[in-house]
């Protein structure tokens, strides 16, 4: 008994016998912006902040996390070279506590000059 044949279930394309030419585009969309755009853009997004500030800036962090049922971690840096990290609440009120007082300490914070003078 043989089974009855299948038709094939890919579909070839007929090649035709000749290249033909590629078709010409149709004309552009006009849509948008005109051509060039971005290259006229504002240069001043390309400096830096001309704002000048009021000559502060960020010496020492304090980064505490808690999370809800988890237990909380803090750490606490400087750029003078003070580096400490806590684990658990007891340990983190503590190093709050001596994050604190080492703003009064800090060689970056405090004004060498000053204490000399008086």
């Amino acid at each position: 008994m043989n089974a009855p044949s299948r038709p094939s279930l890919k579909s070839i394309t007929p090649r035709p016998d000749h290249p033909r030419a590629a078709e010409p585009a149709g004309p552009p969309a006009a849509v948008g912006e005109p051509k060039g755009a971005a290259r006229k853009g504002d240069r001043t997004a390309l400096r830096s902040n001309p704002q000048t500030g009021d000559g502060r800036y960020p010496v020492a962090w304090l980064h505490i996390s808690a999370p809800r049922g988890a237990t909380p971690t803090a750490t606490s840096r400087c750029l003078c070279g003070w580096d400490r990290s806590a684990i658990g609440q007891r340990r983190v009120l503590a190093l709050i506590t001596d994050h604190t007082a080492h703003r009064d300490t800090c060689p970056l914070r405090t004004n060498q000059e000053g204490r000399a003078a008086a």
